[in-house]
C-alpha cells in the first residue's frame, strides 16, 4: 500500500517525446499522480517531481530525449526525477548515468510508476528497473483526453513484425492488447467526459486480438455502437492488416471517420523485402484503390522511408515514380537512421546524409503539391467540423470528417462543438481552409 500522503502538494512536470501512443500514457500517469495529490505545475514553477516518457525511433530521437532530460534537470533543481519510455527500456544503464536522473523505468514498469517514487528523496546515483523482451507481457490501459477535444484510446501495445531496420519490438515487446469489452467501457466513460472523439491508438493496432482471441474488425464494429461518441479516426495500420471488411465497414459507418493513415515506407518492392515489411506495392495500390472506390474523398496519410541501408538510387527512383501515381493525401517523411542490434546493419549500401536530405526534400515536395490538391477540390463544399479550443491571437481551428484542417476566427465558446462551416479559401500559409459557420 503506498503512502499518499507524501505526495500532498507535491507538484509535476511532464514530458512526452514521440508517438501518439506515448502521449496518451504521460497523460495516463498524470492522471494517477493527480490522484495521489501531486498536481501538475504551473507554468513557470519549480516542480518536485519530473517525469519525462521517451521516444528512441531514430537516432536524433534518442539525442534530443538526452537533451531534455538535461534541460529539465537544470530547470527543476532538486526535483525528483523519472524517465521512461522507448530509449529507457533500451538504454537504460545509459539513461540512469545521466546527472539528475533518480528512476529509470521500462516497458514493463511504467504503469506502476507511482510506486517507484518511494519519498521522493533523490538518489546518489540514478537506479534502473526495467524487463527483459520476453517478460514485457502486460498491457496497460490508457484512455487520455488530449490537449485538444480528442481523446487517445490505446487498443493494443508491442509488436511482432521485427522490421530489419527497427528496434520498437525490444523497446515495447510482443504484441498484446486489452479486451474490447474493456475498451467499449473506456469509450463509453470519454463520450460522459464530454469527449466527441477518438484516436484509436497502439504499435500495431491492426494485429490487436493476440491477447483476447479477437480482432481488430471486431473491435470496429463494437466501439461503433457507443452512444455519445460522434468520431473514431484510426490511427497508422499496418496495409497487410487493412481488410477489405473494415475498409468497408468505415465507408458505411457514421462514426469511422474517413480517414486513413497507412504505412508505405518505401515504394521500391526490392527495399520492402529489405526492410522485412509483409506486403509488396502491388497490395499497397489495391488498399488505396479499395479505398478511392467507397470513400473518394477520405484522407490518406502515408509513412515513408528514405535513405535506408540497400535503398540504391535505382530503388529510390521507382519509390518515387510508385507513390507520385498513388492517390494519397499526405506523405510522413522520416530519413532512416541507423539503430543498435537491427537487422538493417548487415545490409552493405549506404546512404549518405546529404542524400537522404536531397530525396526527404522531393517526396516532401510531393506531399505538398497533393495535399494542397486535396484541400482545393474541397473548397466551396460545407463540411461539419469539430472546433477546438484556440490559444490567445490565434484563430480557432477544427477538423472535418475527412481531415481538413480549417480555421475561423476565435470564439472558444464554440470548443468541441461540431458545426456546419463552409471551406472558403486558404489561409495565409495554406496549412488550412478559412471558413465561415453557417447559420441554422
Amino acid at each position: 500500500m503506498i503512502d499518499t500522503g507524501i505526495f500532498q502538494d507535491k507538484t509535476a512536470v511532464y514530458y512526452t517525446l514521440g508517438c501518439k501512443l506515448n502521449f496518451s500514457e504521460t497523460s495516463t500517469i498524470g492522471r494517477t499522480l493527480r490522484e495521489a495529490g501531486i498536481r501538475t505545475a504551473r507554468k513557470g514553477e519549480k516542480a518536485d517531481i519530473c517525469i519525462i516518457n521517451t521516444c528512441s525511433v531514430t537516432e536524433v530521437a534518442d539525442k534530443k530525449c538526452r537533451q531534455i532530460i538535461h534541460r529539465l534537470v537544470r530547470q527543476h533543481p532538486g526535483a525528483f526525477v523519472v524517465v521512461t519510455g522507448c530509449y529507457a527500456q533500451l538504454q537504460s544503464d545509459a539513461v540512469a548515468n545521466i546527472e539528475g536522473v533518480d528512476v529509470v523505468l521500462g516497458a514493463e514498469q511504467k504503469k506502476d510508476l507511482l510506486q517507484y517514487l518511494g519519498d521522493l528523496h533523490k538518489r546518489s546515483e540514478g537506479e534502473s528497473y526495467t524487463s527483459p523482451l520476453k517478460e514485457i507481457r502486460s498491457f496497460a490501459p490508457s484512455c487520455s483526453r488530449g490537449d485538444r477535444t480528442r481523446f487517445f484510446l490505446k487498443v493494443q501495445d508491442g509488436c511482432d513484425y521485427f522490421c530489419s531496420y527497427c528496434t520498437i519490438p525490444f523497446a515495447r515487446g510482443r504484441s498484446r492488447n486489452g479486451s474490447i469489452a474493456s475498451l467499449v467501457e473506456q469509450a463509453r466513460q470519454a463520450a460522459l467526459e464530454g469527449g466527441k472523439e477518438i484516436v484509436l491508438t497502439g504499435v500495431n493496432i491492426g494485429d490487436f486480438g493476440k491477447t483476447t482471441g479477437e480482432t481488430f474488425f471486431d473491435l470496429v464494429r463494437a466501439l461503433d455502437t457507443v452512444e455519445g461518441i460522434e468520431r473514431y479516426r484510426i490511427s497508422s495500420i499496418e496495409p497487410n492488416l487493412l481488410t477489405d471488411e473494415i475498409i468497408a465497414f468505415v465507408a458505411q459507418s457514421r462514426r469511422f471517420m474517413p480517414h486513413f493513415h497507412i504505412p508505405l515506407q518505401s515504394g521500391s518492392d526490392e527495399v520492402l523485402q529489405l526492410m522485412r515489411r509483409r506486403y509488396d506495392t502491388a497490395l499497397f495500390a489495391s488498399k488505396i484503390q479499395k479505398i478511392r472506390e467507397l470513400m473518394p474523398d477520405a484522407f490518406i496519410g502515408v509513412d515513408v522511408i528514405v535513405g535506408t541501408r540497400g535503398e540504391t538510387e535505382s530503388c529510390f527512383e521507382d519509390a518515387y515514380r510508385f507513390i507520385e501515381e498513388l492517390d494519397v493525401t499526405q506523405l510522413h517523411v522520416f530519413s532512416y537512421s541507423e539503430r543498435p542490434g537491427t537487422q538493417a546493419l548487415k545490409i552493405e549500401h549506404v546512404v549518405s546524409s546529404q542524400e537522404k536530405h536531397l530525396r526527404s526534400q522531393r517526396l516532401l515536395e510531393l506531399s505538398e503539391a497533393k495535399t494542397h490538391a486535396f484541400y482545393a477540390r474541397h473548397i466551396g463544399q460545407v463540411q461539419l467540423v469539430l472546433l477546438e479550443h484556440a490559444k490567445p491571437g490565434m484563430p480557432m481551428h477544427g477538423f472535418t470528417p475527412n481531415y481538413i484542417r480549417v480555421e475561423i476566427p476565435q470564439d472558444n465558446a464554440l470548443d468541441n462543438q461540431i458545426l456546419p462551416i463552409r471551406l472558403d479559401t486558404f489561409n495565409v500559409d495554406g496549412t488550412a481552409l478559412c471558413g465561415t459557420i453557417l447559420k441554422p
